[in-house]
Order: structure tokens, then sequence, then C-alpha cells
């Protein structure tokens, strides 16, 4: 009696996935994930922004280890809703995944606050691990009169909607953090969105906005070089490469806290056997030196969480970002 053709195959799964479990390094190096074709990794933003920065060198950590190709590609578009919603959909082949930042877990929630339909729900999204997880730090230009968190606050109170900054977004991961200040503080501030980081950070360094709210691996450079002066910070704890920079919880604001992690996700139709195999991938890509050294060095160090605690993380960030989401409401 033949056994059936789904059987079979999904015998060669779980094959594939123990023989990558069980292979040592030199071995995952020969081993095609799946069948030797490349594997494209989706960024929903331009190059330049916090997804970017991790999942250059987490790509090419994979490429590495894998022996096939990792093109990263970038769509642009809707605070990084368009890259989401293309993964979502995409066949769960393992040929196709996703650097997700912390904003894909609340901009299914924008659009319904906006009465539109969601681009993808997150749900359609399956985590397999956390690769970077940093607060957010609010930045103004070196030639800011502001040297403190306290003083943009009374300055922005003075002048209502005079001050702007930058975001990746309505409700980006950029965006957020920044509407949760102005709401915490009472204040009103310009917000001007653009399509990811890259072109937000682009606008400060030239002079059209103020501030923004940024992960720390793209301005860190910036900081280091005396173009930017970082104001606070959205952690629970000061960032190592900037000890003297205060929280915004020091500073007077407890509820502000937000982190700009970024994670690989998956199609949720990806069978278990490949996800598990992915996983695996992963979890010794987080291990390679260039790119532990690549993103520390950006100031942006990986900050893995693999398997079950990162979807129990993306449980729990969720619980407490979309509240929040709710309480700023409609953004025009």
């Amino acid at each position: 009696m033949r056994t059936p053709r789904r059987i079979v195959l999904a015998r060669r799964r779980l094959l594939a996935s123990a023989a990558v479990i069980g292979a040592t390094p030199a071995m995952a190096q020969q081993s095609p994930w799946p069948g030797g074709r490349s594997v494209t990794m989706v960024v929903g933003f331009p190059p330049g922004g916090q997804a970017d920065v991790s999942g250059r060198p987490f790509a090419a950590a994979l490429e590495r280890l894998l022996g096939s190709p990792v093109p990263v590609v970038n769509r642009p578009g809707a605070s990084g809703g368009l890259g989401n919603a293309f993964v979502a959909r995409a066949p769960g082949d393992g040929l196709t995944v996703l650097m997700a930042l912390s904003s894909m877990l609340i901009l299914p929630e924008a659009d319904r606050i906006h009465g539109r339909p969601a681009q993808y729900e997150v749900e359609q999204l399956a985590p397999i691990a956390r690769i970077t997880a940093d607060p957010t730090v609010l930045v103004v230009p070196a030639s800011a009169p502001w040297r403190t968190l306290g003083e943009l606050v009374e300055d922005a109170k003075r002048r209502p909607g005079a001050i702007s900054y930058s975001s990746a977004g309505n409700f980006s991961a950029l965006h957020t953090p920044m509407a949760m200040f102005t709401a915490a503080a009472g204040i009103d501030m310009l917000h001007v969105p653009f399509q990811g980081g890259g072109p937000a950070l682009t606008a400060l360094l030239g002079g059209t906005v103020q501030a923004l709210a940024s992960g720390t691996g793209p301005v860190m450079q910036h900081i280091q070089a005396g173009r930017l002066r970082a104001l606070a910070t959205t952690g629970t704890t000061r960032v190592a490469a900037l000890p003297e920079v205060p929280t915004m919880a020091e500073a007077g604001y407890p509820d502000v806290l937000y982190l700009i992690w970024a994670g690989l996700f998956v199609p949720a139709s990806t069978p278990a056997a490949l996800r598990e195999q992915i996983r695996v991938a992963a979890a010794r890509a987080a291990e390679d030196e260039d790119a532990r050294r690549a993103l520390t060095t950006a100031g942006s160090p990986i900050a893995y969480l693999d398997g079950p605690a990162f979807e129990a993380f993306v449980r729990e960030d969720a619980a407490r970002l979309i509240p929040a989401v709710r309480r700023i409401g409609r953004v025009e």
C-alpha cells in the first residue's frame, strides 16, 4: 500500500528540520533553506531606519549560515503596513520572511480607529525571533536651544504647534512614543510623517524638523559626532552608550515606556516543521560574530528572544501598546 503523498511530504519536512537542528555549524552552511532557493527578507521601510539597520546584518549572517542568498527588499509605505501585509499574504513556504518593528502590533488597531479596513491582522504573522530591542531616543539638533527635556516642554507650552518632529508615519515605531510623550507632557508639537526612519532622520539633520524619537542604531553615530543631542530615552533603564541621558520616567513621565524592537516573522500559514527550521537558523545567525559586531557598533546590540519567549513578549507588548494607541485616538 502506497503512503499518501501528503504524509511523505510531511515526513520529509520533519526530517529536514531535524537535520538542521542536529547539524554542526559547518554542516548547516551546506544546508539549503529550503530547496536551495533564495530567501527574501522584507523590510516595510526605506533604507536607513531601525528595521533596515537590524535586518541587513542579520540577513548577511543567514546567508553565511545557509549558503543561500538572503536579499533584503524594502517595501515602504503606510508606516510599515504595506510590507507587513505583503508578508502576511505570502505563501508559507519559508521563502519570504519579515523583519518587522514593534509598530506592526498596533497598525491594524490604528486602521480600525480611523474607520478603514485593516491591511493585515497580527495573527497572520507568526513570530520567530526578536533580534534587537532598544528604547527610542528623543534627539534634537546640537544647535537647538533645548539642553534638557524640561526645556523642550517649557518651550512647546509657550509655542503650541511651533516645534515639529518627524516620524516614519502615523502610528509607526517613531510616532507612537512621541505621541505618548506629548500627551503625557500636555504639549502640542507638529507631527511631520515620512515613509520611514531614514527619511525622518534626514529631515532632522537637514533642519526640516526640530525633533525625532528614533531607535538608537540610526542616530548613535550622529550623537557621537556632535550633530545631534539626546534629551531622553523611553526604556526602563538608561542606555549603556548614553549614560548621561535620563529615561522618560526619570524626567517625570513614567508612563512613556516604549521599546522599538525588530523581530523576524513568517506567514502564519508556514508549517510548524518549517517554522522550526527557520527558528533554528535564526538562533544560529544571532550568534554570528560579524552581525553582533555590526549591530553593537551601530548602537543596537542583539537582544535575542527565541520562539515561545518571543511569542509571549509579543502578546505582552500588544496588551500594553494597543490601549495606548486607543488613548492617542485618530491622527489626521
